[in-house]
């Protein structure tokens, strides 16, 4: 077999596992904001579940690159790979957030039985989810905040990502203010996505009724030529006959 397909066999092997870290990693980033302020063996065992997720997508697309017939094409062009797996080096937890973000979404497009719709609904619950919980991370201890609990966090996320934005709850702090424009960006994107994707299946229905009329037409049209070459013929066979019984009366009894 070849490399190619070996790639692809890896991927399809990877594709729920990695799922599953992600879940993993949800939890680890969500508990020790939830359950605030959380002890400190809790803190440094979601630290390292993070580490731990992190360091599995980057495994998986070491491999990726390694199973690659051509590699450094491969790099370029999975570019977006390679920038999530070195953006937490950084050593900001929030860019972990982004990172495995990233990673998730990439390999989730790589899986051809996944469906848009569901990849899109998946996206918009990622996004409120971890919006939610990165903003009340940053926002709770700023003392001209008002987002101090979760639900106002969700309410937040919501209103943002829907670009409705009520103004009752807002960040105040500078980092606050980029998830709010990271946000309100991914929100429009999204609805972006999904009105393309129902102009597409429109189109797409209007070209299948479009193609069928199209053959409709083209048959009513060949058995008009049918009928047309029969009547000729007809006509033919009548004239002829008539031609005949006019030579046999002529001729002498």
């Amino acid at each position: 077999m070849s490399e190619q397909s070996a790639q692809t066999r890896w991927e399809r092997f990877t594709q729920r596992p990695l799922m599953g870290l992600a879940v993993v990693f949800t939890v680890a980033y969500a508990v020790p904001i939830v359950d605030s302020p959380a002890s400190r063996s809790v803190a440094i065992a979601c630290t390292l579940a993070e580490w731990g997720v992190w360091g599995a997508f980057a495994v998986d697309y070491l491999v990726r690159i390694a199973l690659a017939e051509r590699r450094r094409e491969y790099v370029r062009q999975h570019w977006p790979d390679l920038f999530a797996v070195l953006l937490p080096l950084l050593q900001l937890r929030l860019l972990r957030v982004v990172s495995t973000l990233i990673l998730v979404g990439r390999r989730a497009q790589m899986a051809s039985q996944i469906r848009l719709t569901t990849y899109v609904g998946g996206a918009v619950v990622g996004l409120l989810m971890f919006g939610s919980l990165a903003v009340l991370s940053v926002e709770r201890a700023s003392p001209e905040g008002n987002i101090r609990t979760l639900d106002d966090a969700l309410w937040w996320s919501f209103t943002t990502m829907t670009t409705v934005g009520y103004g009752d709850h807002a960040p105040t702090t500078g980092m606050g203010r980029m998830l709010a424009v990271g946000l309100m960006l991914s929100g429009i994107a999204l609805l972006g996505l999904v009105t393309a994707n129902i102009a597409a299946w429109f189109i797409s229905r209007f070209e299948v009724d479009d193609v069928e009329e199209r053959r409709q037409t083209a048959a009513i049209e060949a058995l008009t030529d049918e009928v047309r070459a029969l009547r000729a013929e007809v006509a033919a066979l009548a004239v002829r006959g008539d031609t005949r019984e006019m030579v046999s009366e002529e001729q002498p009894r």
